[in-house]
């Protein structure tokens, strides 16, 4: 893998191969600026100026890159992703102008996942200079945090079990000076009973815990951070299909935005005390699995009635905001891949989002515009709850009438959320089935640097 650190480098006036951007309104001027072989080579190579159209242009003994954009005066994340993926391996700057937030996607687009490929090989990186060297160190950092989600979620279920969640989280405590603590066996299933009980039929290697770690100055504002780490679903009694599970190493998707937006609090140094729960668990099936019917006890005191075992990431979150909540901390946020009713109302790019309060919705939303990370609230309605009671106990988890699951789902989590804490929930997929510049097909972060503008622009 090559080194992030090297793609985004301070210009200082070494040599590099200029990339000229152009959108639609900008090509004719260009164009004049050309001499006839150059505007041939362009002809050549269809280059019309339409947006991640690109053509080499020979320049003498040389030669330069022209790209389309969108708009050269408003670059998006994504507009010089494309050319970090196809250009030659070499050093390039922008003629004209600085990258600005395409430095995001010319590190994302030089992604691979090859870590089981035998013929893997490592591509010439594309280094891209910027005379705005303040923007290298938190884009690099963005970067990293995106890529850290999609190598957790690409890797399979038998390599990123709750062991290796832990060790995961480990690595990067130790990176950042911070501590962790794993509940586990006979302990978990006394304080963190439903997360005990959705893990309990999985083999030894792959046994359930509860993750926490903690960093950051004890007097700065509490924020807890909180991830659904399924790390493989079958649903358990009620099993899914074949299809329905081909893609279910990936249900560890929220531990994996967790952890990641964790690393980036932690390198960017946001004057908060951290507190991060990864519940880990793989829902399997075994002579002692959890069943339809059963009532499990929680760690809020709730009794739950169980009508379907796939719908078990709500029951490990439960316990873990329970366990956040009894901090008081001053804003809560959790990652899951919870429902596919939330894929069915937004599909697979826009992650449902959840607020308690409006305020924290609105700035959630500014910060994926501005970020290029767009979620779409969907409500907590108060009429819905009456969906979750149960005959036999306090709540159900999964109600039979299929209406409004992802806010359902949502309603249910917010039953082990202290009152008057400020909640956000992100109903996210944490993957790309078609893949876009900057964004290759599989496991991706949606939602995260979202999650992160709010973060910087509450506690930066």
């Amino acid at each position: 893998m090559t080194d992030r650190q090297a793609l985004i480098q301070p210009d200082r006036g070494q040599q590099a191969t200029a990339l000229h951007l152009v959108d639609k309104a900008t090509l004719a001027d260009f164009l004049k600026g050309l001499n006839a072989g150059q505007r041939a080579a362009l002809s050549a190579q269809k280059f019309e100026g339409g947006g991640y159209e690109h053509a080499i242009v020979p320049d003498g003994d040389s030669w330069f890159a022209v790209a389309g954009v969108a708009n050269v005066n408003d670059l998006s994340s994504w507009c010089m992703a494309k050319l970090a993926d196809v250009l030659p391996g070499g050093t390039y700057r922008r003629a004209g102008g600085e990258p600005g937030k395409a430095l995001h996607g010319w590190i994302t687009g030089q992604y691979r996942f090859d870590r089981y490929r035998k013929d893997a090989k490592d591509a010439e990186p594309r280094i891209l200079l910027t005379k705005d060297v303040a923007l290298i160190e938190p884009a690099i950092a963005e970067a990293t945090a995106v890529l850290m989600v999609r190598d957790l979620v690409n890797t399979p279920a038998e390599d990123m079990g709750p062991l290796q969640l832990e060790a995961e989280a480990r690595a990067l405590a130790k990176c950042h000076h911070a501590e962790v603590h794993v509940v586990s066996g006979d302990a978990l299933e006394h304080d963190y009973p439903m997360v005990h009980a959705v893990g309990r039929a999985a083999a030894r290697s792959h046994a359930p815990r509860l993750i926490e770690m903690t960093w950051g100055d004890a007097k700065h504002p509490r924020v807890a951070i909180v991830g659904k780490g399924v790390c493989f679903d079958s649903g358990g009694l009620d099993i899914k299909p074949s299809s329905g599970m081909a893609l279910m190493k990936k249900d560890m998707g929220g531990a994996a935005h967790a952890l990641a937006l964790a690393g980036l609090i932690m390198t960017m140094g946001l004057k908060v005390r951290l507190h991060v729960l990864v519940p880990a668990v793989e829902n399997a099936i075994s002579g002692n699995a959890f069943r339809p019917g059963d009532i499990l006890r929680s760690r809020a005191g709730l009794s739950v009635e169980i009508t379907n075992t796939d719908a078990e990431g709500r029951l490990v979150l439960g316990d873990a905001l329970t366990r956040a909540t009894e901090m008081k901390p001053e804003l809560v946020i959790d990652f899951a891949t919870l429902t596919g009713a939330a894929r069915v109302a937004l599909g697979p790019d826009l992650p449902a989002m959840f607020a308690r309060q409006s305020p924290t919705a609105t700035q959630l939303l500014e910060a994926g515009r501005q970020l290029d990370d767009p979620c779409w609230q969907l409500p907590l309605h108060e009429g819905y709850r009456e969906y979750l009671k149960s005959d036999v106990a306090d709540l159900q988890n999964s109600p039979a009438n299929g209406f409004a699951g992802a806010s359902v789902a949502a309603l249910f989590l917010d039953r082990f959320v202290g009152e008057g804490i400020d909640w956000v929930h992100f109903d996210t997929f944490a993957w790309r089935p078609v893949g876009k510049p900057g964004r290759p097909k599989g496991g991706d972060a949606l939602g995260l640097r979202a999650a992160w503008g709010l973060l910087k622009a509450r506690y930066g």
